[in-house]
């Protein structure tokens, strides 16, 4: 007969453990998002799939505010993270650390997220904000373009999700199990 596990019986780390945990190496870089609960959620999702940090850029809300917390869920105590106010900097810096910059959006050049080939290395990923997407500052910056195919009628997914996705994607691509 099938049970749910207790929290007690997933034998998780804790978040003293989880910093000294050896993180892939992905920088989430969020993008003008307006929703602390978007905010929350990626860093939720960062946590669960080891991420390096975050960097929150222009408007994106920062930690601690329990908006954030209601979707983080304690996150932000385990995942780093720093903000800077303009993306260009904060992509100049990531360059300048060997970082392949990737945007997860729709343009002329997207290559779709299941054909991507994602190996060894260093990435930034930037998620755009909820209704402008990833900013025409940060384009430039950009090695790479990536869409997250979709079948149905909306063209687009919510922040949230999208880095979900996204994060397991290079999760399951970098992580030696």
């Amino acid at each position: 007969m099938v049970k749910k596990l207790k929290l007690e019986e997933l034998n998780r780390i804790d978040v003293e453990e989880f910093k000294k945990t050896e993180k892939i190496s992905v920088v989430v870089v969020l993008d003008n998002i307006r929703s602390m609960h978007n905010v929350g959620a990626a860093f939720r999702s960062a946590d669960a799939f080891v991420m390096e940090k975050i960097v929150l850029c222009g408007i994106t809300p920062q930690p601690p505010h329990r908006e954030i917390n209601k979707s983080a869920i304690g996150a932000t105590e385990s995942v780093d993270w720093e903000y800077k106010k303009e993306i260009k900097n904060a992509l100049e810096d990531l360059k300048n650390e060997g970082y392949q910059i990737v945007a997860i959006e729709q343009t002329t050049e997207s290559i779709s997220l299941n054909k991507f080939d994602i190996k060894k290395g260093k990435y930034a990923v930037i998620l755009g904000n909820e209704v402008e997407g990833v900013s025409e500052e940060a384009l430039p910056f950009c090695d790479f373009f990536i869409e997250i195919p979709q079948s149905g009628t909306k063209h687009s997914l919510n922040v949230s999700v999208c880095a979900g996705i996204v994060m397991w994607e290079f999760y399951k691509n970098l992580k030696n199990f």
